[in-house]
């Protein structure tokens, strides 16, 4: 009788193909087990340790819930920013204000406008219709980023949104003014607490500070003093509103007056207000600061041809840093 064999040696019989694929499917689950928990613990990784998300800055901020946007700005200052007679706001930095705002999720019937002076700006105490004190959550005020406002408690500014420079105003009938010594003795009108102040007391004018401007163009228009120094962005609305009646006075300076936004001490709230700088220099598509300035600015500077007012590109703001997925938008 012939045995059947039943060993396993014989080639193609056994278990042994079966046994290696449960082995190999063995093998690619551990493999995939593996790296989804890499990709858990990457994923953790970067949320306790990486950059805040938009939503973060937001909370940070106090911003969530909140309805209205506080914002103090000037509300004498043509082209720049006015309280007009008809209860309306305008200039170049209300725009910016609805700019930044518009990124911040909040509507331009939520932004409330609140007219600050200068010695308030650090403070952040405007003033309401009431005439009483009110804190609030932006100053947007043709306000100069310095180190020595920056060293302020208190004060925290955004990146540039407008480069402009210091020059002189004048009734036209007066000679013209090259320099600051040109009026070495005379009476030149300033802000308080304005950068334009310095340079005019080291070329020896006898400076008169005013908390208004529109208050020194009144004392310029009355003959109390012989000029008007600040920011060329400033003085350029009042030439412009009145046209033939002053001469504006390129003085050279080659100081930068850089305009920031002071957040006062809410680093998110800052880092939120660079954020839509960003997106809006780095948008091509996004034309709200080129438009804010031909409505306001490059109509001054075409009517005014004897002063330089403001550079017509928006000033370059460094990418913050925030957590996002690819298709979420950043800039």
């Amino acid at each position: 009788m012939v045995e059947r064999a039943t060993g396993t040696d014989e080639p193609g019989t056994g278990p042994g193909p079966l046994g290696s694929g449960r082995a190999m499917a063995v093998r690619l689950v551990a493999v995939a087990v593996t790296l989804l928990l890499a990709l858990v613990v990457a994923y953790v990784v970067v949320i306790l340790s990486g950059p805040p998300t938009v939503d973060d800055l937001r909370d940070r901020a106090g911003l969530d819930g909140k309805r209205e946007l506080l914002v103090g700005v000037k509300d004498d200052q043509p082209g720049v920013a006015e309280y007009r007679p008809d209860g309306t706001w305008a200039g170049f930095d209300i725009d910016i204000a609805h700019l930044i705002a518009e990124e911040l999720d909040f509507r331009r019937s939520e932004v409330r406008f609140l007219a600050i002076e200068s010695e308030d700006r650090a403070r952040m105490q405007a003033v309401g219709t009431d005439r009483r004190r009110i804190g609030v959550d932006l100053v947007i005020a043709s306000y100069s980023i310095t180190p020595e406002r920056e060293a302020t408690a208190g004060v925290t500014f955004s990146a540039p949104y407008l480069y402009t420079e210091q020059s002189v105003v004048t009734l036209k009938a007066h000679a013209p003014v090259a320099t600051l010594e040109d009026l070495r003795g005379r009476k030149v009108c300033s802000l308080a607490t304005a950068t334009s102040e310095g340079p005019a007391q080291r070329a020896g004018a006898q400076v008169i500070s005013r908390k208004r401007i529109s208050e020194c163009f009144r004392a310029l228009d009355a003959g109390d003093v012989e000029a008007v120094s600040t920011d060329a962005a400033i003085l350029a609305g009042f030439v412009h509103r009145d046209p033939g009646k002053y001469t504006h006075h390129d003085i050279g300076l080659d100081a930068i007056e850089a305009w920031g936004v002071n957040v006062g001490e809410n680093e998110a709230l800052r880092d939120l207000v660079d954020l839509a700088l960003y997106r809006s220099r780095n948008d091509a598509g996004d034309a709200r600061w080129e438009e804010a300035y031909d409505r306001h600015l490059r109509r001054e500077q075409t009517a005014d041809d004897t002063a330089s007012i403001a550079v017509d590109q928006q000033p370059t703001v460094g990418e913050v840093a925030v957590r996002q997925w690819p298709w979420e938008r950043v800039g």
